[in-house]
């Protein structure tokens, strides 16, 4: 009977460490490759989310800003149309102011002529029909204005002279200024006036500081005849409207 070889095994010592720390080191591989995954997705998630509110903001942002032009736009638009407005206001208000002056004058005018024709009225001889005054700016001077009529019909004209005094208030007393010391060296005989229907005298007047006027007197004095006067309370000849004629004398025949 032939004998068998007996088998070749190696026997060797069994090492529990060596594959304990084999199966650790795979866990931790294992692991390791898990949490990289993880964090590079959490990477990603986090970039894409910051993308999307970047992305919105700037639409936002445009939209605001599309928003902000418009509404200056409209601001631009109302602020013009109310400087439009308020031109054409202002235009129509000097305009309308215009219109009442040129219809008082024009009353004005139509008294003067209407007292002057007589119509039925009573003929009356030489007459001071208007007192008016105006200041002169940044001065104690006033412009005076006279109007002289006649309505009774005459061959000849009407000469002489016009003149003028003050009464009013001067350290609380009552006193008067006399023609000398008001007009001109010039008219020191008082203003003259020829005409023959009607004429309007024109001077200036001087009054001093402290005075405060408070009556007009007027005289007239013709060369034939007796004198015509007329006293005006001052405020009175301030809003008396002035009725202008063509030249010193007018309506002659």
């Amino acid at each position: 009977m032939v004998s068998r070889p007996p088998p070749r095994y190696v026997v060797r010592p069994h090492d529990a460490a060596s594959q304990r720390r084999r199966v650790m080191w795979l866990a931790a591989a294992w692991l390791g490759s898990v949490m990289l995954a993880g964090l590079i997705v959490a990477l990603a998630v986090g970039a894409w989310k910051g993308v999307v509110p970047r992305i919105s903001d700037r639409r936002a942002l445009r939209t605001l800003t599309v928003e902000n032009e418009d509404l200056k736009q409209q601001v631009a638009n109302l602020q013009r149309s109310q400087q439009v407005t308020d031109v054409a206001t202002k235009a129509l208000r000097q305009t309308i102011s215009q219109r009442d002056e040129e219809i008082s004058g024009l009353r004005a005018d139509l008294g003067f002529y209407s007292r002057l024709v007589g119509g039925d009225a009573q003929r009356e001889g030489l007459k001071v029909q208007e007192v008016s005054l105006q200041a002169v700016p940044h001065s104690q001077a006033w412009n005076l204005a006279i109007s002289l009529t006649q309505n009774i019909k005459r061959d000849d004209d009407t000469s002489g002279t016009t003149i003028v005094s003050v009464e009013g208030l001067r350290n609380n007393k009552v006193d008067q200024l006399a023609w000398s010391t008001l007009g001109d060296a010039a008219e020191k005989d008082g203003i003259p006036f020829r005409f023959r229907y009607f004429q309007q005298l024109h001077t200036t007047i001087a009054l001093p500081a402290d005075f405060r006027p408070t009556r007009l007197h007027v005289t007239v004095q013709p060369e034939n005849g007796g004198p015509v006067s007329r006293a005006v309370a001052w405020n009175d000849a301030l809003s008396t409207p002035v009725t202008t004629t063509q030249g010193e004398t007018d309506a002659q025949p």
